[in-house]
């Protein structure tokens, strides 16, 4: 390894261990009302796009405003002949353009309600111009990935890739679920480098850098750990010095054709261009007509500890403060960094609550999966405990907890869970909160009686969780077990050393489904797999799991829903979204078979995600990747019912697969569109299209590598399914 090399890599890793200084706590900032529905004038703008050969079909028409409360921005796509119609813009002036894949950026004109304009656009100026828009995955599949016969890795002193990298797919998986799930990859402000670190010499020098600059350098560091950070230099500088040569992305994209003509997007921004978001909440995901009309909260993670709102009604964003009980809860401010390219040497990030994931209750309170105290549990979590779950597994430590937000009274409470929390649902009695773990290292599945918690605020009582087991013997109940590392004993069960990243309550029985992109345990030989968790009458004591994994080829599972069938949909990092129906399997679900987890390939249905491949890569799929599935249950897009939809990050658009078909929902502005979760609400079932709409917002890191730079602003997006692409 370079002189230059070492230097970065020590001053990355060293960094991983110099993590969380307690900051003083913070004051609760009460939020105005929620808002009603408003009876303001809206209207539209019309018009036809013509080129030089004539009408423009599928292209994009954006119209966009800064004269409302906050920014807001319309997008609609033109028909067979060229013709638009945007609808239902609140009264503002606007500025109208075009844009298209082999197009440049028409002019801007301006425009207000009831007018009807005649767009003119042009063709691209070159190769490079034209592909300047086209979604991340174009750019990021030109990425060199490592030939299969160079697996499992040989270190530093070898081929440079870590011998954690046992395949080829582990490296693919890593890439996409461990670099491209916090940052748009393909977008501009990744395949290309900041001139200030370009001057420093070699392109590895500069990537070395790269991975030291802000706040999320630690996660960097272990990520480039991960995969080996000789390799990982060569391979991502590689990538952008034959960009900066003038190499291009060697497929393009397909304009919107058939339904994806009829997708109207609406676009406000909120929160701060310093922030960003993890996800959001519109609705309840049992009932989409709770919270009509009302508010959109945001997550922001290590951000801020200001929940961004969203009024979409009266087109206003504003701000509720998460607080801090406890003063040692440890800040984002310390987190070591080394100065941004785009910010300077003053850390930009300044929360404590580490906001993941919210999710909205049947009565509109919402539901953080939220830090609110230092990592050490209390005694009822512990060995010694008398606790039920505590008997089973004992817990030392929770980096994250639970908190809930009750608009009506602007109140904050808080779960003090053992258990560390990251995605949650709930269960289909309108009170369980089932709650992820995130990553393996406490092996539990955790629950809070919701209910129970807001009669009586206790919350040791509230909340219980569970081991993985399986039941390896096959006898059909919970016995004593053998360790996630140990043989397997006929006499015993067996412990799954895992924890649900993905959660998901089932929707026909008491189960609850979770999605792990770790290995596990030992007998699995490929990352992601999906667990069937049946809780029984005592779930930390009878609780048992069912082990899936996908068939050959197929690696990488991230995120898992349902629909009201029980079919169980995930998306993978091999390129594919899969569907899986548990009552194909043919075998027994349990016994030595069952813990391999390969007994029921015959329950999963793969699709192929739209895209290329990663260059020289020959195996079936795409470079393609989709952060998350939601399943539109109750057709609030309006593509029907038990639709999945996934965040196809890579194709910067919302992927739905509709009849063993891909409808691709691209947003074209700004360039770079990244999300983590989707849901839908119904404000008006009586009103056709206009009343129903799938709600996303901001995913990445880094919003500041997206078109706009540092003056970007995180967005809440609003997707909605019309008749035709005239239709008002």
């Amino acid at each position: 390894m370079t002189s230059t090399k070492q230097k970065a890599l020590s001053a990355l890793l060293c960094s991983v261990a110099a993590l969380s200084i307690g900051m003083p706590g913070v004051s609760i900032a009460a939020a105005p009302v929620a808002a009603k529905a408003s009876k303001a004038a809206t209207g539209e703008i019309s018009g036809v796009v013509t080129g030089a050969n004539g009408p423009e079909a599928g292209v994009w028409v954006v119209a966009e405003t800064s004269s409302l409360p906050t920014g807001f921005t319309k997008i609609v796509v033109t028909d067979d002949n060229g013709r638009f119609m945007i609808p239902e813009l609140p009264k503002a002036s606007y500025k109208v353009w075009v844009r298209g894949y082999g197009l440049t950026d028409s002019a801007k004109v301006s425009a207000s309600l009831g007018q009807t304009l005649k767009l003119k656009v042009k063709p691209a100026v070159s190769e490079k111009a034209a592909a300047e828009i086209y979604p991340g995955m174009y750019w990021y599949s030109l990425m060199n990935i490592p030939d299969k016969s160079e697996f499992p890795g040989t270190g530093e002193k070898g081929n440079g890739i870590s011998a954690n990298m046992k395949a080829q797919h582990y490296w693919i998986d890593t890439v996409k679920h461990s670099c491209q799930s916090c940052h748009a990859l393909g977008s501009k402000g990744m395949r290309t480098v900041p001139e200030q670190f370009a001057k420093l010499g070699s392109g590895e020098a500069v990537w070395g850098r790269r991975m030291q600059s802000g706040q999320a350098m630690t996660n960097m560091a272990l990520s480039l750990g991960n995969i080996g950070v000789d390799r990982a230099l060569k391979e991502f500088s590689g990538w952008t010095d034959r960009i900066a040569g003038g190499e291009l992305p060697f497929a393009k994209p397909e304009r919107p054709k058939g339904i994806e003509r009829n997708v109207v997007i609406s676009a406000w921004n909120f929160s701060s261009p310093k922030h960003y978001l993890h996800d959001g909440i519109s609705s309840y995901q049992h009932n989409p007509s709770v919270n009509a009309n009302g508010p959109i909260y945001g997550s922001s993670e290590e951000s801020t500890d200001n929940v961004p709102v969203l009024d979409p009604v009266n087109h206003r964003a504003y701000t509720v403060k998460h607080p801090i009980v406890d003063a040692k809860t440890p800040s984002s401010l310390s987190l070591p960094m080394q100065p941004s390219a785009y910010w300077g040497d003053k850390p930009i990030w300044d929360g404590h609550s580490s906001l993941h994931n919210n999710m909205m209750g049947p009565d509109g309170r919402v539901w953080f999966s939220a830090r609110s105290r230092s990592a050490p549990n209390p005694a009822f979590c512990k060995q010694g405990s008398d606790h039920p779950s505590a008997k089973v597994a004992p817990l030392n430590e929770s980096p994250r907890q639970l908190s809930v937000y009750d608009p009506k009274t602007k109140k904050w409470a808080h779960v003090d869970t053992c258990f560390s929390t990251h995605h949650l649902y709930f269960a289909k009695d309108n009170s369980t909160l089932w709650i992820s773990q995130g990553g393996p290292n406490s092996g539990v599945v955790g629950w809070v009686d919701t209910k129970k918690f807001l009669e009586t605020g206790d919350s040791a009582k509230s909340q219980g969780w569970t081991p993985i087991i399986v039941d390896s013997n096959g006898n059909g109940k919970r016995d004593a077990w053998v360790g996630p590392n140990d043989p397997l004993d006929p006499a015993k069960d067996k412990r799954i050393m895992a924890a649900f990243y993905g959660v998901m309550p089932s929707t026909v029985d008491d189960s609850v489904w979770g999605q792990a992109m770790d290995r596990g345990f030992s007998r699995i030989d490929q990352p992601g797999y999906i667990i069937r968790l049946t809780p029984g009458s005592d779930p930390a004591n009878t609780s048992l799991a069912e082990i899936y994994l996908p068939p050959e080829g197929h690696f990488g599972s991230r995120g898992i829903d349902m629909d009201l069938n029980g079919l169980v949909w995930v998306p993978f990092a091999s390129g594919y979204v899969g569907s899986f129906d548990r009552k194909k399997c043919k075998g027994p679900l349990n016994g030595p078979e069952a813990a391999t987890g390969k007994h029921c390939p015959e329950g999963w249905t793969m699709y192929q995600m739209p895209g290329p491949q990663f260059k020289g890569l020959k195996d079936a799929g795409s470079a393609n990747v989709a952060y998350y599935v939601w399943v539109d249950r109750y057709n609030s897009l309006g593509l029907g019912a038990n639709v999945p939809i996934f965040m196809a990050n890579g194709s910067e658009s919302l992927l739905a697969v509709v009849d063993g078909k891909m409808i691709d929902m691209h947003v074209p502005y700004p360039a770079g569109f990244f999300t983590k979760l989707v849901d839908g609400r119904i404000d008006n079932p009586n009103t056709g299209w206009k009343g129903r709409g799938l709600w996303t917002m901001s995913g990445t890191r880094t919003v500041f590598h997206n078109e706009g730079g540092t003056k970007n602003y995180p967005k809440v997006y609003k997707l909605q399914i019309r008749p035709d692409p005239l239709a008002k």
